[in-house]
């Protein structure tokens, strides 16, 4: 069976979801399209980078990812470090000949995401955008279920992510919410998982109409490099710094199929932890997912007996996507960890078998290309159309 060995760029919470991803895909999918080996894992310092390598149960380590990009043993770059890096380390694997899958979003803005497309691309190399909720059961079942016609022609989308982590003000100034290094905040951090199941449920988004709004202004400034985002509170008396990004947007959006719909994400929703939902509406039926809730998917189908119309409950389970390589009994219990196994399944087939994955970098590029027609049209107060973005962009 195939070795693929993979160079991982970030040892950090990120890091670890990549690793044990690696490490369980083949005992979920066997027998394993390829066998990822955790070759060289990088950090800032070489003592992170050791660190990393024990915890994660990479062979070597490295504080320089220029030399594990062009380390000939190395056939997958793995990027899981702050936005701002992305597209260097992308562009220079891509050269490098190696595939790579990086964490989303794929970069701060659209034309800084184009120049990874381009390069993966002139490279014929494989590439993946790591929106993994997309490989939760229940989604995948959303989408079969769409393709085959079971809910009709689809009319509205309505999506949400709500998270609290960042709603306290002495949660300290990651690198989340600076511009310079995150692009925008709740918009591109966990927005675009929204707007990538929009895309993957629904189709193109056309025209998007948008508000934006950051709540908190500054935070304390955090010591050290490692990314505490909302779990350890500042000192009352620490500096501050400023947040130059979103903390929640609201956006309606124009389908090219003609369905409507409208996104909302926040980070400062008390009393919400991963509320990643989406509802979609059609002619013949609905569905309702909620992530809190990632083993059911809610149906309702307009053929059902009047008797009993109303939605009910999905349990995911071996007759569903994915199903036969995850657990043995409905509704047991599936995890982000298996999310990312099943994103790396999905991955290595693509590369052993010599065929496309998605999302790709293409996908990443048309969010971008959303995520900025967003910010725009809240800055403007008018409704953006999305062709226009990709001719410029």
């Amino acid at each position: 069976m195939k070795k693929l060995n993979v160079g991982m760029i970030g040892g950090g919470f990120m890091g670890k979801a990549h690793a044990l991803a690696y490490a369980g895909m083949p005992m979920f999918f066997w027998p394993a399209p390829a066998v990822p080996q955790r070759h060289t894992v990088v950090d800032v310092t070489e003592e992170l980078a050791k660190d990393a390598a024990e915890r994660l149960g990479f062979e070597n380590y490295s504080s320089d990812w220029r030399k594990v990009v062009e380390d000939p043993e190395i056939d997958i770059i793995d990027i899981v470090t702050p936005n701002d890096s992305h597209a260097e380390i992308a562009i220079a694997a891509a050269k490098a000949g190696k595939h790579i899958i990086s964490e989303k979003p794929l970069a701060r803005t659209a034309a800084e995401a184009k120049t990874m497309l381009d390069a993966v691309k002139e490279a014929g190399v494989k590439h993946m955008v790591a929106f993994n909720y997309r490989r939760t059961p229940a989604v995948a079942l959303a989408k079969k279920y769409i393709e085959e016609g079971r809910i009709g022609k689809i009319l509205n989308f309505r999506g949400t992510y709500l998270q609290d982590w960042s709603a306290d003000p002495n949660s300290p100034l990651s690198w989340r919410f600076q511009k310079e290094r995150a692009g925008s905040g709740a918009l591109g951090d966990i927005g675009t998982h929204v707007i990538d199941f929009a895309r993957y449920l629904v189709g193109d988004i056309s025209e998007v109409m948008a508000i934006a709004k950051t709540w908190i202004g500054e935070r304390p400034i955090q010591s050290g490099g490692v990314d505490k985002l909302g779990t350890v509170k500042a000192e009352t008396d620490v500096p501050k710094g400023k947040v130059d990004v979103d903390d929640e947007f609201s956006t309606l959006i124009k389908f090219d199929n003609g369905a409507v719909g409208s996104i909302e994400a926040t980070r400062n929703a008390w009393g919400r932890n991963n509320f990643l939902t989406f509802e979609i509406h059609g002619e013949k039926g609905s569905l309702y997912f909620n992530y809190e809730r990632r083993d059911e998917l809610q149906v309702c189908f307009s053929d059902d007996p009047s008797d009993s119309r109303g939605f009910r409950t999905v349990y995911t389970g071996p007759a569903h996507p994915y199903g036969e390589g995850l657990w043995p009994i409905p509704a047991l219990g599936i995890g982000y960890g298996e999310t990312k196994i099943i994103e790396t399944y999905d991955f290595l087939k693509s590369i052993a078998e010599d065929t496309s994955v998605s999302p790709d970098f293409e996908d990443g590029y048309q969010i971008a290309v959303i995520s900025d027609a967003i910010l725009e049209s809240a800055e403007k107060g008018v409704w953006v159309n999305l062709t226009e973005n990709l001719v410029k962009a």
